[in-house]
């Protein structure tokens, strides 16, 4: 089942080390499948409040995205991100399809 790795970005500190993150975070997503499919692009909200910015990776699977956060690879970037920065980071399961909101309640 696909798995994402979201992040919910409320504060960049630019500056080098965030362009380094960004020039080397594609070839740590790579050998595990993982692509952006939501890069920080402007929200629109619509109910409450959402201060910055929401980036989602989608991989194969849990186990992919598990191991690609674990990465020796992505391990050496990490800390440029969470050093310039203040987010929040979650990995969540797609869902199987056709789905309906009632699956839920199984």
């Amino acid at each position: 089942m696909t798995a994402y790795a979201v992040a919910h970005m409320r504060h960049v500190t630019p500056g080098p080390w965030m362009v380094e993150y960004l020039e080397r975070i594609d070839a740590t997503l790579a050998p595990f499948g993982g692509r952006f499919v939501i890069h920080g692009g402007e929200v629109e909200v619509v109910e409450n409040s959402w201060p910055g910015h929401v980036i989602v990776i989608e991989f194969p699977d849990s186990q992919h995205v598990r191991d690609w956060y674990r990465s020796p690879a992505y391990q050496q970037i990490l800390a440029l991100r969470t050093g310039n920065s203040v987010s929040d980071v979650i990995f969540v399961d797609g869902v199987e399809h056709p789905h309906k909101a009632t699956d839920v309640l199984a």
